[in-house]
């Protein structure tokens, strides 16, 4: 059994492989949720679904979210009507926000609300949300903290930003799905996703320090040299105070990880990490570095 922390499009690249070299069964995946916003009255829960569609085998692999071949019809229209609707929703993938926030306002956890989907899709492995409460990354501007969503998707990362922060009405807590899939795990995997607003909200959410302290942890880096594999993860490193390489990453978790994983080609020297091709750009090595990451976890 292997848990994964996830969010953003590094992760689930190395659940593409990992799908294939293990019993399906055996993988759960705590994700990201604090880059979900309310959109056009319905809830998006971007990284959630980007895993939820990789297992279901409908995900867009050419741009690593949303459902491949959909239309948007919907989105056109809402458009052409003067609405600012930012981000380009597919109308499949609007289907999703949609039952998602009804299923929300009818009192039901998100937990409960991804379970349903996961089981609509035929999912059969273990996706869950790392809190059932709200939490929002924003970004520190000059004109104030904006959400990440407006800051990456709408401004493309273009614009300054001096901080990273968590905004929510109550401290999120891990829900005791995640909590129950991480003591029942062999072995913790971080994911080459966004230190900063990917894995550091699950990390930050009470309960999971202490649930994996305990734990064969293995992290990959999302860094090659100084820029990231993808994102805007350089910016965000920099804003929260780490370097933006593998080095600010290894430091970024704080002494959490037992074995860390840079790419063949970094130039940035981590103290006894080891090094693998993690630059997954198909399957093929998705699977092998999926591999990897399961014989070094077994001879921990």
């Amino acid at each position: 059994m292997i848990t994964f922390l996830s969010g953003g499009t590094g992760t689930p690249k190395l659940l593409r492989g990992m799908q294939k070299v293990m019993d399906r069964h055996e993988i759960s995946v705590i994700v990201n949720t604090a880059e979900d916003i309310w959109i056009s009255g319905n809830r998006i829960s971007p990284d959630v679904d980007t895993v939820m569609y990789l297992f279901a085998g409908i995900l867009n692999t050419d741009t690593w979210w949303g459902i491949r071949n959909d239309t948007f019809t919907t989105h056109d229209e809402i458009m052409n009507l003067g609405v600012d609707e930012f981000i380009g929703i597919g109308d499949q993938d609007r289907a999703v926000h949609i039952a998602r926030g009804e299923m929300l306002r009818s009192g039901m956890r998100l937990t409960n609300v991804t379970k349903f989907l996961c089981e609509r899709y035929g999912v059969r492995e273990n996706v869950l949300p790392m809190t059932d409460t709200e939490v929002t990354t924003q970004v520190k501007t000059e004109l104030g903290p904006i959400h990440f969503q407006e800051y990456w998707v709408r401004a493309r990362g273009k614009i300054a930003i001096q901080g990273v922060m968590r905004s929510f009405t109550e401290p999120p807590v891990a829900t005791p799905e995640a909590l129950e899939a991480i003591g029942a795990s062999d072995a913790i995997v971080i994911g080459p996703s966004n230190p900063i607003t990917s894995i550091s909200p699950v990390l930050g959410c009470e309960g999971i320090k202490e649930a994996i302290q305990d734990k064969v942890v293995l992290a990959v880096s999302p860094f090659i040299g100084n820029e990231p594999v993808s994102g805007p993860a350089a910016a965000l490193m920099r804003a929260a105070g780490f370097e933006p390489n593998s080095i600010g990453t290894f430091n970024c978790y704080g002494g959490l990880t037992d074995i860390f994983v840079q790419d063949i080609r970094d130039p940035v020297e981590v103290s006894h990490a080891v090094r693998f091709d993690t630059l997954m750009t198909d399957e093929d090595k998705s699977v092998a570095l999926a591999r990897e990451v399961l014989r070094l976890i077994e001879e921990a």
